[in-house]
């Protein structure tokens, strides 16, 4: 009966919903798009290129891990328990990660699962592992060191005891703050306690050098405190980390002093902070000043500190984040350009002073205003080692805010994280404060193809798992609008294959012609013609269209904005674009933020602003061919409804646009049809304007009618009324107009409350009131050929359906466990069911009613490509060799740490089988070569029977380092005597010389 009363009420003969029934609403959660939570570490793997990122525990979710390689790839590792993540590492097919419940989790990086997840027995406070071995360093709050066996997934029975302890008994306890392996000689480890710094030495099992910074009296040290000149400290260590090459040893210290060791002897080669050098030497020092006269200025702790090489691990330089007064606006990252290290051994101590007191250069890397990086992660162009500082490509900043930075190194120069890093890692580069959707054709989006310059790519590895094609599905194409006044276009798909995964880029500050107070609240996306309008805080409407960039590489003058009037801003592009978004035109109106904005597909753009105007833009042009006020229009209608005539004063409130949508419809009392453009507002208006040609070649706006609602208007949606389908303002239907094609159609109008079908622009229609549950955002859904429905999501936490037009419920779901309640009303919902909405602050989730139950695979992408090798870990030099240095391979350390009843590792095993495999291989085709031979030396390294011990695998390797060292002597004999060859032949070259020049002198006397 309702449907018969409401249909005839509002014009629809037929039941648009007669085919869907409440068992068809099945929730599927196909992706999830961003960061859950704040970032808390990040970590690079060179070899595979991939980026790991770590999140805290928040009320958003749990702490977990991101791992992300090239284009989508993107693989979630789920901690055990809720926990944030605070030390993540790779290690060779390995992700290692300590939590705040101070359990370790070992992932394999292959299976995308956890091994092993271990509580350990003491506090752990550093991690630290290299990939050449089997093991990971535990540093403990009690200043012990563990050491956990990876391959056997459990504790070595290897400890190092406090060492700081044992040299000084009356010292407090002191934790292990950090853990580095030497660059060249993986032997000796550096530990950096609280109260100083330690080499030891895994050959010796002994500390072979300590560490202490003292401050003396009278000296300033790093914050140049007033109360501690006076007297003796000794300020707390922070960092401590090695010379790529291993020949100087770095500490800094929470009084933001950077000091530099000398490992030989123990002695301080030079203390410094970013300004001031010598800082431990007696005298006034350098005070930054305070907020107010008279006060000292506090400095940012020294966050993160890397000892970066070229690839000549010679030339080195230092970066640095944190140290800078907290009086100054902006905290940059600070790198010192050393240039190449001075050769130790024939340097005076003054060269190698000055080495570090005057760095080559000193460069800034400017990081966003009002924040500051709390950590880093470089960015290695091959090699995990020298402590995944060689050779730098970039570096990917934390601030403070959550947010991250990607800067190019050494220069400093921002990289655009556009198609440079995953999507996920641009929804935080920085946060979002706008989103929306829009569907667009698949062929047309396949076309859109941006080309930019940019610079190399760096997060290459693994490889997209195989998805479903949908051919016939339009795309879903999401623009998200963020703080530094970027907009980013990207395909959300349907959990299908991504054909063009491809991020499209607009600059909005440069089109507006500034940098600061770019905040975007509005976005409208008209895939069919390739034009985006962006609206702002600040009352402009910015206009893009797709097209060839005019001016590539140039950046040329901004033009001034005319007020209340479009400016072309065609040469606004930027300047690294060749083909994409250029902006086109742009309204600055003045009259508050932009609240409503509407791109049509047939060239007309509206836009409502605060201030309570209205605008209609032809692009034809373009021009501005309606401008007015809502309340002028408002206040012609005389239907105000009972709620609201009866809340006086209310209509005194200022009124503004909320919501505009085109159409291509008939109106009401006409015989034709016509583009109309609806205008609802935050009282309960709907306006209905006719946009008609004149003869000459303009359009326009003339309005036809207002209807009054009883709440805010969240949604318009226009719909043919024989069979439901969609009448916006389509190019095929604005191209039929032509021939006097008619369309019959309704609008329904959902507010916050109800919703109302009539037909434009004035009828009365149909209406129904939500009773208990506030609308927060409406669509016209469509599931299959089985008919459509209105699906709105509510504040309850439920997406319910209602048949058109009886407007009955037929079926609701909870999705308030996926999405945020609270950002229901940024959330868009498709045609075809999908909803976009947000779920954390970061994070956002593409889901769908009409599913199959389908929960989230987050680990379907393949990472590692076993075909990338590590290369090997670099070691001593020859002479060092020569010279006697004993330095402990990679082989040594298993059996120093794992003892000689360990047996060999999977990855040993696996590397003997390798070996023996080349080894055959080699020898097949010389093999008859090989037995005629007696006299051949053995080849260097020979293979390992499969079942030698580790006692003969020692005396072999002991064997063969003697013969080593034989044929090296044998070498320089053989040297010694082509050297004595040598010089006999110059000496009688020269005799021969001295001979020939005294007879031509002897001929020339004689006249010959």
């Amino acid at each position: 009966m309702a449907h018969l009363l409401r249909g005839k009420q509002a014009g629809i003969s037929n039941d648009l919903s007669a085919g869907l029934g409440p068992d068809l609403f099945v929730l599927d959660h196909i992706r999830n798009y961003g960061i859950n939570s704040q970032i808390s570490q990040i970590a690079y793997d060179p070899v595979q290129s991939l980026l790991a990122v770590g999140t805290n525990e928040s009320k958003y979710g749990p702490g977990q891990i991101y791992v992300f390689g090239q284009k989508r790839v993107q693989v979630v590792l789920l901690l055990p328990h809720r926990a944030s993540v605070k030390i993540l590492q790779f290690c060779a097919d390995k992700l290692l990660c300590l939590d705040s419940k101070n359990d370790l989790q070992v992932f394999s990086l292959e299976s995308k699962k956890l091994l092993n997840a271990h509580a350990l027995p003491a506090k752990i406070t550093a991690l630290h592992s290299d990939p050449t071995l089997d093991y990971a360093l535990l540093g403990t709050q009690t200043g012990e060191i563990l050491a956990y066996d990876l391959d056997r997934e459990r504790l070595a029975p290897f400890k190092i005891p406090n060492l700081w302890r044992e040299q000084f008994p009356r010292a407090r306890p002191s934790p292990i703050v950090t853990l580095s392996f030497h660059p060249r000689d993986i032997g000796n480890l550096l530990i950096g306690y609280q109260t100083g710094a330690v080499i030891y030495s895994f050959k010796q099992n002994k500390a072979v050098k300590f560490f202490d910074y003292t401050v003396p009296k009278g000296a300033p040290g790093g914050d140049s405190d007033p109360a501690l000149i006076p007297r003796e400290h000794h300020p707390l260590l922070t960092q401590a980390l090695w010379h790529p090459t291993g020949t100087f040893v770095l500490t800094g210290h929470e009084d933001t002093s950077i000091v530099i060791w000398d490992p030989k002897d123990g002695r301080v080669i030079e203390a410094r902070t970013l300004q001031d050098t010598n800082v431990d030497k007696p005298g006034p020092g350098l005070m930054s000043p305070g907020g107010a006269a008279g006060t000292v200025g506090v400095k940012s702790p020294l966050f993160r500190i890397a000892w970066c090489a070229n690839q000549d691990p010679d030339d080195t330089g230092i970066l640095i984040a944190g140290g800078a007064p907290s009086t100054m606006a902006t905290k940059a990252l600070t790198f010192f350009e050393l240039g190449r290290t001075p050769v130790y051994n024939t340097s005076t101590w003054q060269v190698l002073q000055d080495h570090f007191a005057n760095p080559k250069r000193q460069r800034i890397l400017p990081t966003p205003p009002a924040t500051e990086v709390i950590d880093f992660c470089l960015i290695p162009r091959s090699t995990p080692h020298f402590a995944g500082a060689q050779d730098p490509i970039a570096v990917i900043g934390l601030l403070d805010t959550g947010e991250l930075i990607t800067l190019s190194f050494p220069s400093g120069l921002p990289i655009c994280p556009t198609n440079q890093l995953h999507l996920s890692m641009t929804l935080v580069h920085p946060f979002i404060n706008h989103l929306n959707l829009s569907p667009v054709e698949r062929t047309r989006w396949l076309g859109l193809t941006e080309r930019r310059s940019h610079g190399p790519l760096f997060i290459t590895g693994g490889h997209e798992a195989n998805y479903p094609l949908k051919r016939f599905e339009n795309r879903n194409i999401v623009q998200t609008s963020h703080n530094d006044g970027t907009v980013r276009l990207w395909d959300a798909g349907h959990g299908d294959e991504i054909e063009n995964d491809a991020l499209i880029q607009l600059d909005v500050g440069r089109a507006v012609g500034r940098q600061d107070g770019v905040e975007v609240c509005k976005t409208s996306f008209a895939g069919a013609a390739g034009e985006l309008s962006v609206g702002l805080k600040t009352g402009e409407v910015a206009v893009f269209r797709w097209g060839v960039n005019k001016h590539p590489g140039q950046e040329l003058p901004l033009s001034e904005n005319r007020p209340q009037a479009l400016t072309d801003i065609t040469d606004q592009a930027e300047a690294a674009l060749k083909e994409g978004m250029i902006p086109l035109t742009l309204l600055d109106q003045g009259n508050g933020p932009v609240t409503a904005l509407k791109h049509s597909d047939v060239g007309f753009i509206a836009a409502g602003f605060e201030g309570g105007s209205l605008a209609v833009i032809d692009l034809r042009g373009p021009a501005i061919i309606y401008t007015a006020n809502v309340s002028d229009f408002i206040k012609s209608d005389k239907r105000g409804s009972f709620r609201r005539s009866s809340t006086g004063p209310a209509m005194t409130k200022s009124v503004y646009a909320t919501s505009i949508e085109f159409s291509i419809m008939t109106a009401e009392g006409d015989d034709y049809s016509s583009i109309l453009l609806h205008v609802g507002t935050n009282m309960g208006h709907l306006a209905t304007f006719k946009i008609a040609p004149e003869a000459s070649g303009r359009y326009t706006v003339a309005l036809a009618g207002v209807v009054s609602l009883d709440d805010r208007i969240i949604s318009i949606c226009p719909i043919h009324t024989s069979s439901g389908k969609p009448a916006y303002a389509s190019q095929a239907s604005f191209a039929g107009l032509r021939t006097g094609f008619k369309v019959n159609g309704v609008l329904l109008a959902v507010t916050a409350s109800g919703a109302r079908i009539f037909q434009p622009a004035a009828h009365k229609g149909a209406s129904k009131t939500w009773n208990e549950f506030l609308c927060d955002s409406a669509a016209i859904v469509r599931y299959e050929d089985l008919g459509y429905a209105l699906l709105g999501l509510y504040g309850d936490g439920c997406a319910r359906a209602y048949s058109i037009p009886a407007l009955k419920e037929i079926g609701s779901i909870k999705v308030d466990h996926i999405l945020d309640t609270k950002q229901f009303s940024s959330a868009v919902i498709t045609g075809t069911g999908d909803i976009l909405g947000w779920k954390g602050p970061a994070e956002m989730v593409l889901i769908n009613v009409f599913g199959t139950g389908l929960k989230i695979e987050q680990n379907r992408d393949t990472l590692i490509n076993p075909e990338l090798l590590i290369p090997p870990r670099p070691t001593i030099s020859n002479l060092q060799w020569i010279s006697g240095t004993q330095m402990v391979t990679p082989a040594d350390m298993d059996l120093l740490i794992g003892g000689p009843d360990r047996p060999p590792s999977k990855r040993m095993l696996a590397q003997a089988r390798s070996d023996e495999a080349s080894r055959r291989r080699d020898a097949r085709p010389h093999s008859g070569a090989a037995g005629t031979s007696s006299t051949a030396g053995p080849a260097y390294p020979t293979s390992p029977p499969a079942d030698e011990g580790w006692g003969a695998w020692a005396s072999r390797q002991l064997n063969e380092r003697t013969e080593k060292l034989n044929l090296v002597g044998d070498s320089m004999d053989n040297l010694q005597q082509n050297s004595a060859g040598w010089a006999e032949d110059v000496n009688k070259f020269v005799a021969k010389q001295k001979r020939g020049l005294v007879m031509g002198a002897v001929k020339g006397k004689f006249g010959f």
